[in-house]
C-alpha cells in the first residue's frame, strides 16, 4: 500500500513542498505520494486522517504550527520548547508525535551569511514560524526582538523601528506571509530607507524567489535571501524523521 505523506495549512496552493517531495520519490524510485491538504480550520484535521489512512508523515504550515498541537499524542522535547510544530510522524498504531524541523532547517540556511556584526535580529512576526527562527538565533548567540503590529513588552511595532534600531539590528527575518504568492506587492512594513550594505534581510518565503522586501533591501545595497534553502534542509530533517523506527 502506497504511503501518503502530507502538508497541511490554509489556502497552500503556493508551497513548494509537494513538488519537492513527489521529485525526491521519482528519482530514488520510493513508492509514495506527497499531497497538499489545505484546511480552512483546524478542526478538520482528525477527519482528515480518518479518511486517509495511508498517511505516515505530516507537514505543517501556516496558520497552524501551534494549533495543531493539541491534536498530538506527545510532543518532542525542542519543539515544545519552541512551541510550534511543522512535523508530525505517524505511528502504525496511529500514534502522533509533533516534531519541529524548522529551527534546523533555518540555522543550516543561515550559516553562510552570517558577519561578525550580525549580533542582533529583528524577526518580523509573532506566528510558529517566528518561534522556530528565535529558538535557532538565540543558539547561534544572536540577540532577538520580534516586531509586531500590536504592542506588548516584548516587541517593538513596525512604527517604533527608528533610526537607531535599525542601525543595532543588522539581521532581519521575515517571517509573516506578506509578499507570497500571488499577493506579491506585500511587504512588512520596515523602513527599507534605513537598511545598508550591513544589513541582511533572510525571508522566508520562496515563491516568489524574490519578494518585495528582497528586491527593496538589494536596492538599499543590503544582502537579500530567501527560505528556499530553509524548506529543503528541513524537507530532508522531516524525512529522516519520519523513516526513524519508533
Amino acid at each position: 500500500m502506497k504511503k501518503i505523506f502530507g502538508l497541511i495549512g490554509k489556502n497552500i496552493d503556493y508551497s513548494f513542498s509537494r513538488t519537492y517531495f513527489n521529485e525526491k520519490f521519482s528519482a530514488e524510485k520510493i513508492d509514495a505520494t506527497y499531497r497538499n491538504f489545505d484546511l480552512s480550520d483546524i478542526s478538520e484535521f482528525p477527519s482528515l486522517l480518518k479518511d486517509n489512512p495511508n498517511i505516515t508523515g505530516i507537514n505543517v504550515t501556516i496558520p497552524y504550527k501551534e494549533a495543531i498541537i493539541p491534536f498530538l499524542d506527545e510532543v518532542e522535547n525542542t519543539a515544545t520548547e519552541i512551541g510550534a510544530v511543522n512535523t508530525i510522524k505517524i505511528s502504525p498504531d496511529g500514534k502522533l508525535v509533533g516534531y519541529n524541523t524548522d529551527f534546523y532547517g533555518f540555522s543550516e540556511a543561515l550559516k553562510p551569511y552570517l558577519k561578525p556584526h550580525h549580533t542582533k535580529a529583528l524577526i518580523l512576526g509573532t506566528g510558529g514560524a517566528s518561534k522556530a527562527v528565535s529558538y535557532a538565533l538565540k543558539n547561534l548567540g544572536i540577540v532577538v526582538t520580534n516586531v509586531s503590529r500590536s504592542k506588548s513588552s516584548q516587541n517593538y511595532m513596525y512604527s517604533e523601528l527608528t533610526p537607531a534600531i535599525m542601525e543595532e539590528y543588522t539581521l532581519i527575518i521575515n517571517c509573516t506571509p506578506l509578499g507570497t504568492f500571488p499577493n506579491t506587492d506585500h511587504f512588512a512594513p520596515i523602513p527599507v530607507k534605513l537598511l545598508t550594505s550591513k544589513h541582511l534581510i533572510f525571508d522566508l518565503i520562496y515563491n516568489p524567489s524574490h519578494t518585495k522586501l528582497m528586491k527593496l533591501a538589494l536596492n538599499q545595497h543590503a544582502k537579500a535571501t530567501n527560505g528556499l534553502a530553509m524548506l529543503e534542509y528541513q524537507a530532508e530533517k522531516s524525512w529522516e524523521i519520519w523513516n526513524q523506527k519508533f
